[in-house]
């Protein structure tokens, strides 16, 4: 799995002119799945997320989580984080896991994140959005469970 993590004053996915998930302070999450993607991918990445110490604490330092602040998650599904330009000029998806895969493996990270105690939001799986946000920092991490668990075989969010 492969996630773009936005650190954000305020974020929202608008489809068909409707605002379908909205947040404050928290992350905006930009998720792909790839065809090796199950369970172990998506409970490591759901732990990690919940646990990141990217918020400031009164000295500066990052050394808050979403829990600390009472931040929350919007996460939009984007099988485009999986495109291969290397060649041509237009991308190839291959890597990118097909809907029916990767769609009940998004609504089992989403239910990952709330059993974290996290307040999450979403957009429509498959749909065309509109993504609007706030940058806050900025602060913008790639989190890559093929490179991030590598080596780790009882892989946890402290490895």
């Amino acid at each position: 799995m492969r996630a773009v993590l936005q650190r954000v004053s305020t974020a929202s996915v608008t489809i068909d002119g409707r605002v379908a998930g909205a947040i404050d302070r928290g992350f905006l999450i930009l998720l792909g799945i790839t065809h090796d993607d199950g369970e172990a991918e998506a409970t490591w990445l759901a732990h990690k997320i919940a646990g990141l110490r990217v918020f400031e604490d009164d000295t500066g330092k990052f050394n808050r989580s979403l829990h600390d602040v009472g931040g929350a998650v919007l996460v939009v599904s984007q099988f485009t984080l999986y495109g291969d330009a290397r060649k041509g000029r237009r991308p190839s998806f291959t890597d990118a896991a097909r809907p029916e895969q990767a769609e009940p493996l998004c609504n089992r990270f989403l239910e990952l994140l709330r059993a974290e105690g996290l307040t999450v939001e979403t957009g429509i799986f498959g749909a065309t959005m509109a993504v609007a946000l706030i940058n806050d920092g900025p602060v913008t991490l790639w989190l890559d469970t093929a490179t991030l668990m590598r080596g780790f075989p009882s892989a946890t969010a402290d490895s």
